[in-house]
């Protein structure tokens, strides 16, 4: 792949260098002979195109002088009527080379677009958990989304516009230099310099309003689909009109932006259109004193006309081409910083597939901090034997879920190891690793995409008999039997369309599916009623029977099982034993129990409560009927 370079500290040229490998793929032959022919189309077309005003010339002279032309030319062309003919053949021609030339290059250009657009998705799963927590969601969609197009536009104007354009200013200056001489070309190289200064020096300043537009349109982006993915919030609390003002606000700047950059680019066009008119009129003026002085032809007149005109085009590309190439630079800046940004947790060289015989785990005084200057885990060592089951527990910020982060080495220890089966995990691929592990978290959050689908993601390739066997296994076969569509049935985004307790049996049932020998259940019920809870939990013994699992619990009733239990606190272990022996040692253990207790038994107290209300209505209600 090649190696990307920022907008800010490469030029255009290097751009062009980088991008080169996807425009001229290596294993792509089909797509270099592309990239050939239409480089040849190229070339014939701007060769026609300035002998096409030639054509035009000789018409105008046959017909200003009864159908003498200079120079002689043959009997088939004497007539003028020929001429016109023959000038409006060529310059369909060479239209129709353009065209060609830009079918050709349409793949090549979109293959490329696809490629960068690829490894961009990519590298944003290959970097670190922590980066897609500081980062906002919906700005670094439209940062992608601006960067691919920008893209595409480097690619387009940089091959099919740029080298066109520069040949037939090569082409030009010579024709006028042996014409007419060289003081023609020098009011066309005048003409062309400043008119090119112009517009560099317009379009560098309008740069900083586009970069202040884009800042605003992905701000307003990201607070639309913040407001909208928490939908339910923004309804509980009665705030849509402060969600729209606050997206109003973004959009606010976004309007002042967009309206300099539409100000801007009229005075840009204004200023070219003058530079251009003031150098024709020049010329235009030239030509017609040396017409008067009979050392030209009206023909040559035209002629100088047409060229000026045809020059015009490329002159307002090198503008365009400028802008809109400086633009692109502009919106993938972001994009080529995205794939500067380096992978925190990367495989070693020589890292090797991780061997699971048994399936032991073992924590070895591992140090760790998101920050250094607030340590979350400070020397926790533990084991897990082999099809055993160990619950963490501990107050929130203990450190709980920081455990089950690096077990799936979403982080690396920065002292300590940890092993699985005696193999440091960073000595191993994170692939291998994270297929011998499974995890039912706590939010479990769903594709907008079917039921099949969402139970198939634990193993992409399971047949369907597999995956209804780990609904079955799961319990939730039977509601989703029950739907009218079944499996097919479309969860929503986020899987909304589900209650909390089918969403985590969706997610038991994939990691069913998955079969991993390790689990990991990061407080999968914490977030459910009581009932549910205890439905689920029937599920997750299931699931964990046999597996080395580590459960993460805020409940902790739901541990009561576990062989052995770690109680943290503030990144220490602070005791460990069984449910009885912890409750023995009247210490942190047993103190969480008996809240809970309490927390359990008033929530009872109050279920039972409401169903008494609940008859006695039922009650009084048939008593009055009767």
């Amino acid at each position: 792949m090649a190696k990307t370079v920022s907008a800010d500290s490469g030029s255009t040229l290097k751009t062009v260098v980088n991008l080169w490998p996807y425009m001229w793929p290596a294993d792509r032959a089909d797509l270099k002979a592309r990239v050939v022919w239409a480089t040849f189309f190229l070339i014939a077309a701007k060769i026609i195109l300035v002998i096409v005003p030639y054509f035009f010339k000789w018409a105008t002279d046959a017909l200003a002088h009864d159908g003498k032309t200079t120079p002689p030319l043959p009997a088939f062309l004497l007539a003028p009527v020929m001429l016109v003919i023959a000038y409006n053949v060529v310059r369909l021609v060479q239209w129709g080379l353009n065209q060609l030339r830009d079918a050709l290059f349409a793949r090549v250009g979109q293959h490329a677009v696809r490629q960068l657009a690829y490894k961009t998705f990519v590298h944003m799963h290959d970097l670190s958990l922590r980066f897609h927590l500081e980062r906002r969601t919906g700005g670094l969609s439209r940062i992608i989304e601006r960067g691919t197009k920008g893209i595409e536009t480097i690619v387009r104007f940089t091959i099919l516009n740029t080298a066109p354009t520069v040949l037939e200013f090569v082409l030009t200056a010579a024709i006028f230099a042996v014409a007419y001489g060289w003081l023609y070309v020098l009011v066309v190289a005048t003409t062309v310099w400043v008119y090119t200064w112009f517009t560099v020096r317009a379009s560098d300043w309008r740069i900083s309003i586009r970069r202040e537009m884009n800042d605003s349109d992905t701000d307003a982006n990201t607070k639309a689909i913040d407001s909208l993915l928490n939908f339910e919030t923004v309804k509980y609390f009665n705030n849509e009109r402060m969600e729209a003002e606050r997206f109003d606000r973004s959009m606010a700047r976004y309007e002042i932006a967009a309206t300099k950059t539409w100000t801007s680019l009229g005075w840009l066009n204004f200023g070219q259109g003058l530079i251009f008119g003031i150098g024709m009129t020049v010329m235009m003026v030239m030509s017609a004193l040396e017409v008067q002085a009979g050392t030209q032809t009206v023909g040559d007149f035209v002629f100088i006309n047409a060229m000026l005109m045809q020059l015009s085009v490329p002159l307002n590309f090198i503008g365009f081409i400028y802008r809109e190439i400086r633009q692109a630079l502009t919106d993938i800046e972001q994009m080529f910083d995205l794939l500067d940004v380096p992978q925190e947790v990367t495989d070693r060289p020589d890292a090797k597939p991780l061997s699971v015989i048994q399936g032991t785990v073992e924590f070895r005084d591992v140090h760790f901090a998101y920050d250094p200057e607030r340590p979350i885990l400070k020397g926790v060592s533990f084991s897990i034997p082999a099809g055993k089951t160990i619950a963490i527990v501990g107050p929130s910020g203990a450190g709980k879920s920081t455990i089950s982060r690096l077990l799936f080495r979403f982080y690396d220890t920065q002292k300590g190891a940890i092993l699985v089966d005696g193999q440091d995990i960073r000595e191993v691929t994170q692939h291998s690793l994270r297929t011998a592990i499974g995890m039912v978290p706590q939010d479990t959050v769903l594709f907008n995409d079917t039921i099949a689908y969402n139970i198939r993601y634990g193993r992409p390739d399971a047949d369907e008999t597999d995956m209804r066997r780990a609904s079955e296994l799961a319990q939730i076969s039977g509601f989703i039997e029950k739907l009218p569509e079944g499996y097919k049935s479309m969860v929503g985004e986020r899987g909304l369309k589900l209650s909390g307790g089918e969403k985590q049996r969706v997610a038991i049932a994939r990691t069913i599916l998955k079969a991993p020998p390790i689990l990991v259940l990061d407080e999968a019920t914490s977030a459910l009623d009581t009932h549910t809870e205890q439905e689920i939990q029937t599920a997750l013994d299931l699931v964990s029977r046999g597996r080395t699992t580590i459960v993460i619990a805020h409940r902790l009733s739901t541990v009561i099982g576990a062989d052995e239990i770690i109680v943290l606190r503030e990144g220490v272990i602070a005791e460990r034993g069984t449910h009885q022996s912890l409750l023995r040692q009247k210490k942190l253990y047993a103190a969480m129990w008996d809240r809970q207790r309490e927390a359990t038994e008033a929530e009872e107290r109050l279920r039972v409560a409401r169903e008494a209300d609940e008859l006695g209505v039922v009650v009084r209600r048939r008593t009055a009927e009767v």
